[in-house]
């Protein structure tokens, strides 16, 4: 017996759907493409998808940086920024004041 899909899912039926395709390629190629995107605006899924012709979305609906955070990772982060472990809200708004300050600062060199 098929489920019927609840209304507020309809919307990533597409998503579930879809196939992530990984791509192992020589490393100079890989830079190359995420160059590209950078300098397109695009992710570099959505540069892959341009160069091979598919639609993409031009504008992104969350453009966002992200990093994956372990349990031990919130420690080391709790003991740097003197929190607790658990003050994860408060942890993501100190390492958001750090990455201002180091692109601020001209800790980073742009290459072009």
């Amino acid at each position: 017996m098929a489920r019927k899909i609840p209304d507020k899912w309809q919307s990533s039926v597409k998503a579930i759907k879809a196939v992530q395709v990984a791509f192992d390629m020589d490393e100079k190629i890989q830079l190359s493409i995420r160059k590209q995107a950078l300098d397109a605006g695009l992710s570099p899924s959505d540069q892959i998808r341009d160069i091979l012709g598919l639609p993409i979305n031009k504008r992104p609906k969350r453009p966002r940086l992200t990093v994956s955070l372990a349990p031990s990772d919130y420690q080391l982060l709790a003991d740097k920024y003197q929190l607790q472990a658990e003050d994860q809200l408060e942890i993501k708004k100190k390492l958001m004041d750090d990455l201002i300050t180091h692109i601020n600062s001209g800790n980073c060199e742009e290459k072009e």
